[in-house]
């Protein structure tokens, strides 16, 4: 696995062999054996991954391990694999699984607000401490402020809420996708995200 691992991280040219090819073919490929396919899939969803893990956990470390751990699971689950949904639903049912088991193991070890200045934001890539030079000063610590009571926010939503506005807000995933990671309807995730943003507009409208 190890080698694997190794070539997930230096295969840079792979997305143009599977240009045209559904992620799921391409992960039949994997199932068949094919490392080259486990790498195309690898380099397409970790920033997105590690993303969403970092919304879930709040710590840059954290992130990328849970991120690693998801394809691994993904690569000990080739053998297993049928294409019943997309890919993508697939493969943030195992990453929600992961990270909310990580949030539950680690309540009691972390901090109520997990806002570091030091931890880069994870839409701009910039640490906060990091002067946007279009900003004026002023905008800039709104910004920020801005920013620390979003994450702060969204954090503190109940858990399926938390988890159905960071795919569809941050991943950009449809309703319908939403509903088979979460093993909900489509109308009962509709009203998920609404009661979510609706908790989040109130709690954060001195800043809308």
């Amino acid at each position: 696995m190890a080698g694997v691992t190794s070539e997930m991280q230096t295969q840079g040219n792979v997305s143009q062999t599977y240009d045209g090819t559904s992620d799921a073919d391409v992960m039949l490929r994997v199932k068949a054996g094919d490392d080259s396919a486990f790498a195309y899939l690898v380099q397409k969803y970790r920033r997105p991954m590690v993303s969403f893990m970092y919304r879930m956990a709040h710590n840059t470390a954290a992130a990328e391990d849970l991120a690693q751990e998801v394809f691994l699971r993904v690569y000990r689950s080739r053998e297993s694999y049928e294409p019943s949904a997309k890919f993508s639903t697939w493969l943030y049912r195992i990453a929600t699984n992961l990270a909310v088991n990580y949030v539950r193991d680690t309540r009691h070890e972390r901090p109520e607000v997990m806002v570091s200045v030091d931890e880069p934001d994870q839409d701009t890539g910039l640490t906060m401490d990091v002067p946007d030079t279009s900003l004026t000063a002023e905008e800039t610590i709104l910004r920020r402020e801005r920013m620390a009571a979003i994450r702060q926010k969204v954090h503190a939503l109940p858990e399926r809420q938390r988890l159905a506005v960071l795919m569809h807000k941050y991943q950009q995933m449809d309703y319908r996708q939403i509903a088979q990671v979460l093993k909900l309807s489509e109308s009962a995730t509709k009203s998920l995200l609404f009661r979510a943003y609706e908790t989040l507009r109130v709690q954060l409208k001195e800043f809308l």
